[in-house]
């Protein structure tokens, strides 16, 4: 056998090893040894034999067959494989399986996901006050942040959706929790969800509100542009 031959030998089967249990599986409480010994198994599965014994499992390992039996008994104990039984050909036969595995695997995975996402809410949240803080000019009331609070824990408010009605209470020169809680009430109660919508509701009711009213004078507006500190919600 050549080179080439073995090149193609050596391709000719494969065992597919998920990225995520390569890189979490000391994170899941798995060994080194109990790894192989799961992908071991793994493999004779995937060749039609469903249940290997200890002494057929430690061949291509280094351990011996006691340490194999061992280390069986400690994952199917800790919930990493188990063995299932299942008819053939009217005879009661036994297979392991490793979809407790997957289960564990996905389950750490979904934990670490609820944490990175919990994280940045915690964040957003965090910037949130400092946003209101610098529109206020000043510190919020122990009031004005359980409002907040309230506002995103039990109203379920975006906070994305708050920073847009704070823009749009500066661009009104209403800036106070009341007005701004007027604007995410209205704006929940005409279904408005996105920051685009946000916007061409705020449009439109600005362009009703011109339409009923006088043009301000050239005094009035220079007064009113003084009062729009940090945002254009029409230029966001």
């Amino acid at each position: 056998m050549n080179e080439e031959t073995f090149q193609t030998f050596m391709n000719s089967g494969s065992l597919a090893v998920p990225n995520q249990l390569l890189l979490h599986y000391s994170k899941l409480g798995l060994t080194e040894d109990e790894l192989v010994l799961i992908l071991q198994i793994q493999y004779y599965l995937q060749k039609g034999e469903l249940f290997p014994t200890p002494a057929q499992l430690s061949e291509s390992m280094s351990i011996s067959v006691t340490n194999c039996s061992n280390l069986l008994r400690g994952l199917i104990q800790h919930g990493f494989l188990k063995i299932e039984e299942y008819e053939d050909n009217h005879i009661q036969c036994e297979k392991y399986s490793i979809d407790p595995l997957w289960s564990k695997l996905y389950q750490f995975f979904m934990s670490e996901m609820n944490g990175a996402n919990q994280k940045k809410k915690e964040q957003e949240e965090g910037n949130l006050y400092k946003i209101f803080e610098q529109e206020f000019a000043r510190p919020l009331s122990p009031f004005e942040s359980e409002t907040l609070s309230i506002w995103i824990d039990q109203d379920h408010h975006d906070v994305e959706m708050i920073k847009a009605a704070l823009r749009e209470a500066v661009l009104s020169g209403k800036v106070n929790f009341r007005y701004i809680d007027r604007i995410l009430f209205d704006w929940k109660k005409n279904g408005i969800t996105t920051i685009e919508q946000a916007r061409q509701h705020a449009k439109k009711f600005r362009a009703n509100q011109q339409t009923n009213k006088q043009k301000p004078s050239q005094t009035e507006a220079s007064d009113y542009k003084r009062k729009v500190p940090f945002y254009n919600w029409l230029e966001q």
